[in-house]
């Protein structure tokens, strides 16, 4: 627990700065209109990609010596970010889909 502890009070900033993202991320999220969702999900794709660029960086920061957050970190923020990219590609696709002509039989 004291090691949390000092890991808490030695990175206070970042955590801050990352709670304040998150509660800023849900209400702006929570305010857009549904026609406007799907359009936005290729810019959340270019973020996630962001997302898992940085925890393969932390993953291969990480010490192999045991488990270590930022291993934990890294493992979650690939695993997610490669759910969120591939949930925004299937949605933008079903969205394209709509726009294209039917055949004629």
């Amino acid at each position: 627990m004291e090691d949390f502890l000092v890991y808490f009070y030695q990175n206070k900033e970042a955590i801050f700065i990352i709670t304040l993202s998150i509660f800023l991320g849900v209400e702006v999220i929570s305010n857009v209109p549904s026609v406007l969702h799907t359009p936005l999900m290729s810019g959340a794709n270019a973020i996630s990609g962001v997302i898992i660029i940085g925890g393969i960086i932390l993953l291969g920061h990480s010490s192999l010596e045991g488990i270590s957050l930022n291993l934990i970190l890294g493992i979650f923020a690939v695993i997610l970010g490669t759910l969120n990219v591939v949930g925004g590609f299937v949605v933008t696709d079903r969205m394209l889909e709509m726009f294209k002509k039917k055949k004629k039989n």
